[in-house]
């Protein structure tokens, strides 16, 4: 069966998990709270997120066998990917075989090698690769984490991200990671605040749950050693992201420097050459690859056999947010925590921000991804023309 036809096209979203819920709510943490950030010494962008980030439009990849069938991906950042997918990868897959995903993953991301693999070019292959084992699911009739090998446990534990953890707890959460809200340029006083919001969510939490601090990119060694000695009471499982992404040798300093505390990263790595390098060096715990950035399923697949190499834990970024990380982490034995980005309000239930049809939510803090061929998305394609954008 060969490849007939591969289009991508933009949705009317910012990302599914950011849905608005269908019921009246009071404004979100994610809309109203200060995260640090990289661009936070700069004062007019330092508040919200949103005052500077590139527009993140869903773009959705459709491939169609040449039988009818179709599977479908999904990924970020609009016009530029979509085109990519469109004026350099279809033209590349079409009449290429639709069973043999690790080939046409490699056909693309080689012919990337010009502008880089990485980056924007690293969504677009990733949303290909995920409409590729789609339709690979729905050709044989079995869902995908059946096509990784099986169910690596009866159901997935789930923590939680966001600033609510009294309302993670409620809903049965493993644990809750908080968004710093501070950074180097707040000096002295942000440590102390920063110091206050993390001991305020654990007397909220409680011992018997774990906690995490995701830094986003913002902060450098020296403050990341300053910060992690005053929380070290907290009992902290990781500190996420600490460091820009592209300072490999930061990571290996860092964690030289820390060698007590857990530390987590790879949100923001691109393709493998990242992960290879923080697997050699073991810079850090924990692998959190987004399989909707970093190369699809394929990449994810193989970055997780690089953690488990190693001895590093995998735990994807926004892992139970999509249909596509939940198959993964289902799949994987080393993938035991997995996470579910909560956006909305205490008191939302789950279930009321899902936009993908066919796609479950944690329950009490588990998640059990659909059994039907594919990913399991009951999408059609008269869904997906009410949601072009």
């Amino acid at each position: 069966m060969k490849i007939k036809s591969v289009q991508a096209f933009l949705l009317k979203l910012t990302a599914p998990f950011m849905a608005k819920p269908k019921v009246a709510a009071a404004p979100t943490w994610w809309d109203t709270a200060e995260v640090a950030s990289p661009i936070s010494r700069h004062a007019r962008f330092k508040r919200l997120r949103s005052s500077w980030r590139y527009p993140s439009t869903v773009v959705v990849c459709r491939v169609e066998a040449e039988n009818g069938q179709w599977g479908l991906g999904t990924t970020r950042y609009g016009t530029p990917v979509a085109a990519l997918i469109n004026e350099h990868y279809a033209p590349l897959l079409v009449g290429e075989p639709c069973m043999a995903v690790e080939r046409n993953w490699d056909i693309i991301t080689r012919a990337s090698a010009a502008y880089s693999a990485g980056g924007l070019a690293s969504f677009a292959i990733s949303a290909v690769d995920l409409a590729l084992w789609d339709l690979k699911g729905k050709l044989l009739g079995q869902p995908v984490y059946s096509l990784i090998g099986g169910p690596a446990r009866d159901k997935q534990p789930c923590y939680a991200t966001g600033n609510d953890p009294a309302w993670h707890r409620e809903l049965g959460f493993a644990g809750t990671k908080l968004a710093c809200p501070y950074g180097p340029v707040d000096g002295l006083d942000g440590l102390k605040k920063n110091e206050e919001f993390v001991g305020k969510a654990r007397s909220v939490i409680g011992s018997d749950m774990e906690l995490m601090l995701d830094c986003w990119m913002s902060l450098d060694i020296e403050y990341v050693m300053r910060l992690a000695e005053r929380l070290r009471p907290h009992g902290l499982r990781w500190i996420e992201e600490c460091l820009p992404p592209e300072d490999l040798e930061g990571h290996r300093e860092l964690r030289r420097r820390l060698p007590w505390q857990g530390l987590a990263t790879g949100e923001h790595w691109y393709g493998l050459a990242s992960f290879a390098y923080a697997a050699n060096h073991r810079v850090v715990d924990v692998f959190q690859p987004d399989v909707e950035w970093a190369g699809g399923l394929t990449a994810c697949l193989k970055i997780a056999h690089l953690a488990e190499a190693a001895g590093i834990g995998f735990a994807p970024h926004c892992g139970v947010n999509t249909p596509f990380g939940q198959h993964l982490v289902y799949a994987l034995p080393n993938s035991p925590l997995a996470e579910c980005f909560v956006g909305t309000p205490a008191g939302v239930p789950l279930e009321q921000t899902n936009i993908i049809p066919g796609m479950p939510m944690p329950k009490d803090g588990f998640l059990v991804p659909s059994d039907a061929p594919g990913f399991g998305m009951e999408i059609t394609d008269e869904w997906l023309n009410s949601m072009r954008a």
